[in-house]
């Protein structure tokens, strides 16, 4: 969360725990303004969720994938739901040196997929499940070495996640140096989106042209620069405006808006209704 969200065991970086049909419905009242990757298997029941404006239907042995800022709707759960949902960090996942050297084999595979689940073997979901709880064991304990521990454990799970993703997926190949700009440009986003709406700004941050970062997002993740920007700037829009005192036109300030008309007229395109009328609501 771009603020304080006070959880047992969560330190801001790793957090993983168990969920029901009455949990996950919780979701909804943070998708779109959660800074952190979660990984979520499916281990009975259903549920079914709007991910982007498309339905998807997870079933047992499924795994879900969130990315920040991807707009997700919680829509139904079967009574019987339960699920492990792990939850870490962006900058956790992006710059932990453990997990960094993972990236070009864990991270690009995942946000290559158009839809972001994927159906695991039995076996393979039996070991994805047991990483998940040595993770959420490890959170409620007193080790000494935890933090170093969770972030090896979370690199083990990256990889582990990879070893059944290939034995599920037909992987894509993605040259090294495509993979280096996508990471370059999900590192620098989240320190920039606020007062850098421009793909020019990121393109020559990473010294490419504003045709080759637009080539290789969309390559990668089959989405856009402005995608992606926009889905930050409405994270923190919407954080803001629910959590905060701040005006609109603060807001508005604080985003880099040219004035807070501009601002209502974004928010408002990209989520159906005035900052006001969300705030309110």
């Amino acid at each position: 969360m771009h603020g304080a969200e006070p959880v047992e065991c969560w330190d801001g970086k790793i957090y993983c725990n168990e969920t029901d049909s009455a949990i996950t419905f919780r979701a909804n009242e943070t998708h779109g303004y959660m800074a952190a990757y979660t990984f979520t298997l499916v281990l009975e029941g259903s549920l079914h969720i709007d991910y982007n404006g498309q339905e998807l239907a997870l079933m047992p042995d499924d795994i879900y994938m969130y990315s920040p800022g991807m707009p997700v709707t919680i829509l139904s759960a079967t009574d019987d739901y339960h699920a492990i949902c792990l939850l870490v960090d962006e900058h956790v996942t992006i710059e932990s040196p453990t997990v960094h050297d993972l990236v070009h084999i864990a991270y690009a595979p995942i946000v290559q997929l158009h839809e972001p689940k994927v159906t695991l073997p039995h076996d393979a979901a039996l070991l994805i499940a047991g990483k998940m709880l040595e993770i959420k064991d490890y959170l409620h304990s007193d080790h000494i070495y935890k933090t170093e521990i969770l972030r090896m454990l979370y690199a083990v799970f990256l990889l582990d996640l990879q070893n059944a993703q290939d034995k599920a997926l037909v992987r894509r190949n993605v040259p090294q140096r495509v993979e280096e700009i996508f990471i370059g440009f999900i590192r620098l986003l989240p320190l920039h989106f606020a007062e850098h709406h421009d793909i020019g700004f990121y393109a020559s941050s990473l010294h490419i042209s504003t045709v080759y970062l637009s080539r290789v997002i969309r390559q990668v993740a089959g989405r856009t620069v402005v995608d992606y920007i926009n889905e930050f700037l409405m994270m923190e829009a919407s954080f803001l405006l629910r959590t905060s005192q701040l005006s609109i036109a603060q807001i508005a300030d604080r985003l880099h808006f040219a004035d807070s008309a501009s601002f209502s007229k974004f928010f408002s395109r990209l989520k159906g209704m005035t900052p006001k009328a969300y705030r309110e609501g």
